[in-house]
């Protein structure tokens, strides 16, 4: 990124997390979509959920394909119920009870999940629009900007946030996300934001992914009840179903049957420090020649097969199945709000959470 562009970018964060303005809504609270494109890569986003719903990339033979599972128009998106491509908080994945202790008080959730709360609840970011404040869709580092208010209150939670996602181009095939929160009363609240693209990287359009190899830098993993709410205890992953660490990329359909439910777990991911971004995951495909390198700040990764989709109809009238896509989410542990042992993620006045990721895309 050049020194006018990374400028201007300073100064479009700094009026946002400094100013108490409402920034320019360029969707005008419409559901809309959005493109971004440089080098070998094309994206499509909408407002809705700041969802990304199109990765074109080309494969081992010069042909671009959609790599990511969505739909076809921004409408479609607002009656979603896989969070395909979607931001999801204010706290991503599951809540316990839906409810936790803050500051010696119980706060008590909406549950979307049972009794637990999943995702942020029935109407979490995943499903409101979001304004776009910025938007430049070619150059030198493409990238949008999405900004939401989530009010007190919201799902429960307490305290108002402003959030910001931006998606940027960089070059040699890079796509960075940069997501921030920052509280705008003097009432902490819990924030974990997750990008929630499912990936095929031989083609949304390609059947499973059960092909497609990984290699995970996450030795541990936080073990699950029958609802899929964390023990508290921390399992080792080598010599597992779960087990992603060995340099040769393994194959998800080895051992996926092993496991009742396919992957659907948080890597404890290794050498975690909140300041430094570090190489985390792998994910190719053979036959398209597609590899992704993911690097994050985050100490978890939720690594989810699917499994759970179900006859959903997507882009050009493709029906997505079981196993249609993976998910690599990297995140704060699941129901940290009530473990106090796993990292902690509290956004207090004067405090800014930070999450980045960094996705490197290449043919093998």
């Amino acid at each position: 990124m050049g020194k006018l562009s990374l400028l201007f970018c300073f100064c479009i964060f700094v009026a946002f997390e400094f100013s108490n303005a409402s920034p320019p809504d360029l969707s005008n609270g419409k559901a809309s979509f959005y493109e971004l494109k440089k080098g070998n890569m094309s994206l499509k986003f909408t407002n809705v959920g700041a969802s990304l719903m199109s990765f074109m990339f080309p494969d081992k033979t010069g042909k671009p394909i959609d790599i990511v599972l969505g739909y076809d128009t921004p409408e479609e998106y607002e009656k979603d119920t896989t969070y395909f491509g979607a931001i999801v908080g204010r706290v991503a994945n599951r809540i316990g009870g839906a409810q936790f202790k803050l500051n010696e008080k119980v706060v008590k959730l909406a549950a979307n999940e049972g009794k637990n709360m999943l995702n942020g609840g029935a109407k979490g970011f995943s499903k409101v629009i979001w304004k776009v404040i910025k938007h430049k869709n070619e150059g030198e580092a493409p990238f949008i900007i999405f900004t939401y208010r989530s009010p007190d209150g919201e799902e429960g939670f307490p305290g108002a946030l402003r959030v910001s996602i931006v998606y940027t181009l960089l070059a040699t095939n890079q796509l960075k996300v940069i997501m921030k929160a920052k509280s705008l009363d003097n009432k902490p609240t819990p924030v974990n934001l997750a990008q929630h693209t499912y990936w095929n990287l031989g083609g949304h359009d390609s059947g499973d992914i059960l092909t497609h190899q990984a290699q995970i830098f996450g030795q541990f993993y936080t073990a699950l009840d029958n609802d899929m709410i964390p023990t508290g205890q921390i399992l080792y992953a080598r010599g597992t179903a779960y087990d992603f660490t060995e340099p040769e990329l393994k194959p998800l359909g080895k051992r996926i049957d092993l496991l009742p439910k396919g992957y659907d777990i948080n890597y404890v991911l290794d050498t975690f420090e909140v300041s430094k971004m570090r190489k985390v995951a792998t994910l190719q495909e053979a036959k398209s020649g597609i590899r992704v390198d993911l690097s994050t700040n985050a100490p978890g990764m939720q690594f989810y097969s699917g499994d759970l989709l179900k006859d959903e109809k997507g882009k050009g009238g493709v029906v997505y199945k079981s196993r249609a896509g993976v998910c690599m989410e990297t995140q704060w542990y699941p129901d940290f709000v009530n473990q106090p042992s796993f990292p902690q993620s509290i956004v207090e006045k004067g405090k800014m959470y930070r999450h980045n990721m960094l996705y490197e895309f290449s043919n093998i």
